[in-house]
């Protein structure tokens, strides 16, 4: 039986929801849940946890409404570990948690928009390569839900900060920070490129944790002829650890590029985008002679 000790402040929100996620490795479960990983055996491989230890923790966690228990084999009966909506509302946290060791464990506790080329982020980042996008979906600037991989051969998904159609909508202090600018540019470089990605077999998408109404508000005014999605929500953030910063109270992605395909592979990860122009076309050479499959 895991060793947990009761919170008793009725009254303090931070106390009660420590009491459900206040063991370091039911975070850890989280994470990984998010990331596409739900079978008992994977995570056990992933968290190198004992089977008595991690069965007593998926077992706490669902008790507390956190994971679903959900089968998917009969014979003999096996299950997976699901967030619920509950679970996904921890999401905020992880991305909070990621942050905060970024900028004040492996960094210098500055606010920035970027990081280091040799810096233990980036590398975090471009480990992504050879990985899978886990299925989720993300809301575009209508309002509808769609998978951020598309059904071609290849799905650029470039990751800003920022963009709006009004300069006073900016945060203040926006351009002090570092890598913060461009997110304007770079969108319209894409827009001007799109017939050549296209041709390539390639679909663009450009995310952000913005709101679908600052998206489209932003898309009409820059005319913009491919998706934004809105990952206000962290799903994809929290499912690949993106790195992030916080803005008006808002975390936001940092300029990144990825190239994913039909298989939900990432192929090429560029981190930092310090250059916007040589970004995209980096990608656009990525999806036109393509490396092979890591």
């Amino acid at each position: 039986m895991a060793q947990r000790t009761r919170l008793d402040d009725e009254d303090c929100s931070i106390a009660q929801a420590l009491d459900v996620v206040g063991d370091w490795w039911t975070l850890l479960i989280v994470r990984d849940a998010a990331r596409g990983v739900h079978r008992f055996d994977a995570l056990q491989r992933e968290l190198g946890l004992s089977r008595k230890v991690l069965a007593e923790r998926l077992r706490l966690l669902v008790e507390a409404g956190v994971l679903a228990r959900e089968p998917y084999q009969e014979r003999p009966v096996r299950h997976e570990y699901r967030l619920t909506a509950r679970g996904r509302a921890l999401l905020p946290v992880l991305v909070a948690l990621q942050d905060w060791g970024d900028a004040w464990v492996l960094g210098e506790g500055a606010v920035t928009a970027t990081a280091g080329e040799s810096s233990k982020e980036a590398a975090r980042v471009h480990a992504l390569r050879g990985t899978r996008v886990p299925e989720l979906l993300l809301t575009d600037r209508f309002g509808a839900a769609r998978d951020p991989v598309a059904d071609t051969p290849f799905t650029v998904l470039y990751c800003f900060p920022g963009a709006y159609a009004r300069a006073g909508s900016y945060p203040p202090g926006w351009a002090g920070i570092p890598g913060a600018r461009g997110c304007t540019f770079e969108s319209c470089t894409y827009r001007d490129q799109l017939a050549r990605f296209t041709a390539a077999g390639a679909t663009v998408h450009g995310v952000s944790t913005q709101r679908p109404d600052e998206q489209q508000e932003f898309a009409e005014h820059e005319g913009l002829r491919f998706p934004l999605l809105s990952d206000a929500e962290l799903a994809l953030t929290a499912a690949l650890r993106l790195p992030t910063f916080r803005a008006a109270g808002v975390s936001r992605l940092k300029r990144l590029t990825l190239v994913l395909d039909r298989e939900r592979t990432v192929r090429e990860v560029f981190y930092p985008v310090t250059d916007i122009e040589a970004g995209v076309r980096e990608a656009l050479a990525a999806v036109t002679s393509p490396a092979p499959a890591p």
